[in-house]
């Protein structure tokens, strides 16, 4: 009885080992937090906006991008042969980001395409945390959110601009 719980100890010690020293665990830990906090970061902008997809779902998305990329380098996976994880990270979040665009018929206007650019972007900010481009995914999301924020409050003043043009014009 002694082997078989022997066994089952070596089997499951086995199974956890893909993190076999501190090296790596502060690798993989960094990587992974990066991604979680750039994710936030982004998430939160779009949270504080009410839009659909906010802190959790950006969060999540970083995350699971930093996991699908890391995970298969830590396998040995050749860095070549990682274009076929990248080409299903982005077509997945393609279903991901059209969920979050509807088309409202009445207006003839198209709502959520900066959420679903957003959503896609987040996902480009974790693969790049996740092969451990930690500073070029940094540097992605401050642009991220000078996009979503900086721009929003110029085309807001500009359209505040626009509407009293047309309230000159009309008196």
């Amino acid at each position: 009885m002694d082997q078989w719980w022997q066994a089952i100890w070596t089997t499951v010690m086995e199974e956890f080992s893909d993190l076999a020293d501190l090296k790596e665990w502060t690798r993989v830990t960094l990587r992974l937090l990066v991604a979680a906090l750039l994710g936030a970061l982004i998430g939160y902008d779009r949270e504080s906006r009410n839009k659909s997809a906010g802190l959790r779902t950006h969060m999540l998305v970083t995350l699971g991008a930093a996991i699908f990329v890391l995970t298969p380098l830590q396998a040995g996976m050749a860095l070549e042969d990682l274009s076929r994880v990248l080409q299903g990270i982005i077509a997945g979040i393609g279903f991901l980001g059209a969920g979050a665009i509807l088309k409202l018929q009445r207006d003839e206007e198209i709502h959520g395409l900066t959420t679903a650019a957003s959503i896609w972007m987040t996902a480009a900010i974790g693969i790049a945390a996740g092969l451990g481009r930690e500073m070029t995914a940094t540097l992605s999301a401050i642009i991220t959110l000078f996009v979503l924020s900086g721009l929003y409050r110029i085309e807001s003043a500009m359209a505040v601009r626009k509407n009293r043009a047309g309230h000159d014009k009309q008196d």
